[in-house]
């Protein structure tokens, strides 16, 4: 709060959620047509280097292998979907208990919060994928755990920790006015927050958290680290496959321009959202 000097009241200052612990880099469209001219050229250079052998062209052998990369992708997508999905369910209940009045909850929600985000997201992949069991047993019944869920899981944990710490800034970021007033109203503290409070956060938190995602699906690619069949495994299994030097560029830069055509528009929607939700 700004202090009141010349007998003005006081005001809240902009609020900014997240500069502090997010990356600040924004795509731009001149990262993609890079990435488009890069793959040209490499493209050229490979054909130019396999023009004495009798194999394909670069551009013939990416389109053949674009159904399989494809799945890979699909992949991707699908396990950052349900690890932000989970992240977020489970990070809107550590930020809650980042406020609570209980000291053991808020303590155990601070613990979680700092080992989670802090913790480098390989070794947590790497911890789940060896502490998990390959299978579980329910009621007779065996469920198994493959690789590509427990990677999930994994990955889910720190946006969990991420979560929590936007709700929990989002919700400070209210005017302490919101808060006396539902009490005024007789509310209780989870009528206040239900009705009140988490309403205001939303916007707040919703251009952080789709930066997050896009920070997520970025480090998709470390799954195959730990074995899991998605679109940078697949593209090794291509490149042993074909067993071409000079194919090794350009499948890269085509699957990260793959990459970049679906992170750039979130990152469109969250500049906009940022700008339409700002605080003045």
């Amino acid at each position: 709060m700004i202090p009141v000097r010349d007998g003005t009241l006081p005001v809240l200052k902009p609020f900014r959620l997240g500069t502090a612990s997010l990356p600040a880099f924004r795509l731009k469209a001149r990262h993609g047509v890079f990435l488009a001219v890069a793959l040209c050229l490499a493209i050229g250079i490979g054909d130019a280097q396999a023009a004495s052998t009798a194999a394909a062209s670069i551009l013939a052998t990416l389109i053949k292998w674009t159904p399989l990369l494809a799945r890979g992708f699909a992949l991707d997508l699908a396990m950052s979907f349900l690890a932000m999905a989970a992240g977020t369910v489970a990070g809107v209940g550590v930020g809650l208990g980042l406020i609570s009045l209980r000291a053991p909850v808020r303590g155990l929600s601070w613990a979680i919060t700092q080992i989670f985000r802090n913790a480098p997201w390989l070794v947590m992949l790497f911890y789940c994928m060896l502490l998990l069991p390959f299978e579980v047993h329910i009621g007779g019944v065996t469920v198994p755990l493959p690789d590509w869920l427990k990677a999930t899981f994994g990955l889910a944990l720190p946006v969990m920790a991420n979560v929590g710490e936007l709700v929990r800034g989002a919700v400070r970021s209210i005017p302490y006015g919101q808060w006396e007033a539902s009490e005024a109203l007789a509310f209780t503290r989870w009528q206040t927050l239900r009705m009140v409070i988490l309403p205001q956060c939303i916007k707040r938190m919703m251009p952080p958290w789709m930066n997050l995602y896009s920070i997520l699906v970025a480090a998709m690619p470390l799954t195959s680290i730990v074995g899991v069949s998605e679109s940078m495994t697949l593209t090794g299994d291509i490149l042993s496959a074909e067993g071409r030097s000079e194919l090794l560029v350009p499948i890269y830069l085509y699957l990260l321009l793959w990459f970049f055509a679906y992170c750039y528009p979130i990152a469109l929607a969250t500049t906009a959202l940022e700008r339409r939700f700002q605080v003045r």
